[in-house]
């Protein structure tokens, strides 16, 4: 039986979970944003993305 408490703490920690995610992808990409900006080619991140995987 689920009460009311229980969805709202689920809901919130789903919240949470997604929101830890947006930071993480978030920071790839600024990762990589900063490496080209260093001068790091395009075809150089491209490879080191494709080798690392999409996680």
């Amino acid at each position: 039986m689920k009460d009311k408490k229980g969805t709202e703490y689920r809901r919130v920690s789903r919240g949470f979970h997604k929101h830890s995610t947006t930071m993480k992808m978030q920071e790839g990409k600024m990762g990589y944003l900063l490496l080209w900006l260093v001068g790091v080619p395009i075809p150089i991140l491209l490879v080191i993305f494709l080798l690392r995987g999409c996680n």
